[in-house]
């Protein structure tokens, strides 16, 4: 009898672990749509790709991804939108508003996780932060409501302020939000805003020939696909006239310009993993509340400050979290 028993769980362990096997081959490789206005890789995507491996994905086994970029032609993003949703992807994954906004616009059954710059209720993207409604959730970066923040702290740091050049995308719809919201904080910092809206690469000679007309006391920019495209020619710009620069990212800061505020755009895209992860095994994007930074860094490029011949105070400098000697 005990040899009878021994022998049927012998089977039985036998069928579970083949069992066991199948479902392991068989499953069902989930893939993930993203679509880059830069190139490839960029790093929010290398960043959410640590955070997915971090949950248990693993490329090529049960995950892979589908990967578009527009090399900063943000006029492909549709076209790009438009073949994932044919190729019929589990989910998409939009880091970027012109992205967002053609995903929304291409399908209303497969889920997006999106990386807004501003709020995404504003945009009409989604119906609430609690309850986003439709196939869209993720996370937004808080800029329109740190825009503020951002030109006061530019103020401690430099008391004497005076006129701030803002450089933007104009062509960006929530870069003119970012805008609107920067120069009605001016007023009563005692600063006054001289924006020099840019809507392509060209654009830029000419609005750096009328800032050396009048030189501002800083340059205050906000990061998007053509900024960042044009990082180097505008810290170079600012090097030249030693004119002490505001970013709201700290690769700006890495790269030359003088201090940031705002959150680390790489938790963001690991934190976006969880959203991923979430949908991926069930959940519908309505159910899940976009989700805002609750942590904002501060940032200075000392190297940066001696070349331009200026001084961070002490005051301003404590607060630093991170600091580029």
């Amino acid at each position: 009898m005990t040899r009878k028993i021994a022998s049927w769980t012998a089977v039985i362990f036998f069928l579970a672990t083949v069992t066991l096997v199948h479902a392991q081959q068989t499953a069902k490789l989930a893939r993930v749509g993203y679509v880059s206005s830069v190139g490839f890789p960029d790093a929010n995507f290398d960043e959410l790709r640590q955070g997915l491996r971090h949950l248990g994905y693993v490329e090529g086994k049960n995950i892979a991804f589908e990967y578009r970029a527009a090399q900063g032609k943000i006029e492909l993003i549709p076209g790009f939108i438009a073949e994932l949703v044919q190729m019929k992807v589990d989910l998409l994954f939009c880091p970027n508003l012109p992205a967002i906004h053609a995903a929304k616009d291409a399908t209303k059954t497969i889920p997006i996780v999106m990386v807004s710059n501003v709020d995404p209720v504003e945009l009409g993207l989604v119906d609430s932060f609690a309850r986003p409604g439709g196939n869209v959730t993720g996370l937004t970066l808080q800029s329109l409501e740190l825009s503020g923040k951002r030109l006061e702290l530019l103020k401690e740091t430099f008391p004497k302020l005076n006129r701030v050049a803002l450089v933007w995308n104009s062509g960006d719809q929530s870069m003119n939000l970012i805008t609107k919201q920067i120069q009605a904080a001016a007023p009563s910092l005692g600063v006054t805003i001289h924006p020099s809206g840019v809507r392509d690469a060209n654009e830029f000679e000419s609005a750096f020939a009328k800032l050396t007309q009048s030189p501002p006391d800083a340059l205050f920019s906000v990061a998007d696909r053509l900024i960042t495209s044009q990082r180097k020619k505008i810290l170079e710009f600012a090097a030249k006239n030693k004119i002490p620069t505001m970013f709201d990212a700290q690769a700006a800061v890495e790269a030359g310009a003088l201090m940031s505020y705002g959150p680390s755009r790489a938790d963001v895209s690991r934190r976006a993993a969880v959203f991923v992860d979430k949908i991926l095994k069930g959940t519908k994007p309505a159910d899940l509340p976009i989700e805002q930074p609750m942590k904002f860094e501060l940032m200075f490029n000392l190297k940066t400050a001696k070349e331009i011949g200026v001084t961070i105070p002490q005051s301003v400098l404590f607060r630093a979290d991170k600091v580029i000697k």
